[in-house]
């Protein structure tokens, strides 16, 4: 037990539900707020991937991998924001014990793949910067298909540990979480149990789920400035920063609040800070990442006006 918890040891309860204490004010505004980004969320990455799949234009590394990030951001969303309604339609918001361990792996799962796909799309960049004319030799679509698993596979077995180890946690009196959904920092907040092997399990994964793949991207986008800084036509060196612009813009979004989000200080971090941060870093960004992927991008804007001529034809 921990002896911080005064209560550990006499008064622990087989928790059967946790309490959202993030939902006392503002519950029809939330549920319109949450509805509109649920539905923008899947109106974007479902066109994403629609696209991906059916123009043959589209049918590179690059777009290849940005499917798997617009499937990872459906997943995001939809792991949290339909019980998030839910809980604002109800006097009482909760969530099942077993619901919040299955939310919270399925968070994590995504949260893992994610860093290492961004990971990928960065030395995809890089790879069609620096090697243009072996860029698609070297990146065969049966090569594609092995890292993308693998990056599904590594945010996986991240997510299995971090479960287990939420699994063997007790709790005091009644399990409430200052929270809107379940995820490690809140739940290990409201454990009465020892936390420090989840804690030190949560930065040992900060370190090689998240920084290392942070650090391979500043890697690949060090070397593309370089060979950006090298071409001769500044036409070219235009295309190749426009090219990039767009994961790095993703890239810096999603590591800077996932950083807050798994490292917060342990001292001054309101509950209400915690929540927007996390609310960024799994809603938020899964709706922009479409967004920030095609406003800039010609391909795809010609794909969807193709797919919109096409759909228009009788």
């Amino acid at each position: 037990p921990d002896p911080a918890c005064p209560m550990a040891g006499t008064n622990q309860t087989q928790v059967t539900e946790f309490v959202l204490l993030s939902f006392s004010h503002g519950r029809p505004f939330l549920f319109a707020l949450f509805l509109a980004i649920y539905l923008a969320t899947l109106l974007g990455n479902s066109a994403i991937l629609s696209l991906v799949s059916l123009d043959p234009h589209l049918h590179s590394p690059m777009y290849f991998f940005l499917g798997h990030l617009s499937c990872l951001d459906l997943c995001y969303s939809s792991v949290t924001v339909p019980k998030i309604l839910a809980n604002t339609l109800r006097p009482r918001a909760t969530i099942s014990y077993g619901g919040c361990l299955v939310q919270m792996f399925l968070l994590m799962w995504c949260a893992g793949a994610e860093c290492a796909l961004l990971a990928l799309m960065a030395y995809d960049r890089f790879a069609a910067v620096y090697q243009p004319l072996r860029y698609c030799q070297a990146l065969r679509r049966s090569t594609c298909a092995i890292a993308a698993g693998g990056c599904w596979l590594w945010g996986l077995l991240d997510s299995a540990v971090h479960t287990l180890l939420a699994a063997r946690l007790s709790f005091c009196g009644a399990a409430r979480l200052q929270h809107i959904f379940c995820n490690v920092p809140p739940l290990l907040g409201a454990a009465c149990s020892d936390t420090r092997p989840n804690q030190l399990a949560l930065h040992i994964s900060s370190i090689f789920v998240g920084l290392s793949p942070f650090l391979l991207i500043i890697i690949s986008y060090l070397c593309i400035l370089a060979t950006v800084l090298g071409m001769p036509l500044a036409t070219s060196r235009r295309k190749a920063f426009s090219t990039c612009s767009a994961h790095l813009i993703v890239v810096t979004l999603y590591f800077v609040a996932a950083n807050l989000n798994y490292n917060r200080p342990s001292s001054g971090y309101s509950p209400a800070a915690n929540t927007l941060v996390s609310v960024l870093y799994c809603i938020i960004i899964p709706m922009l990442n479409p967004l920030v992927y095609s406003l800039r991008n010609r391909e795809v804007w010609g794909a969807l006006r193709k797919a919109m001529r096409l759909g228009a034809t009788p």
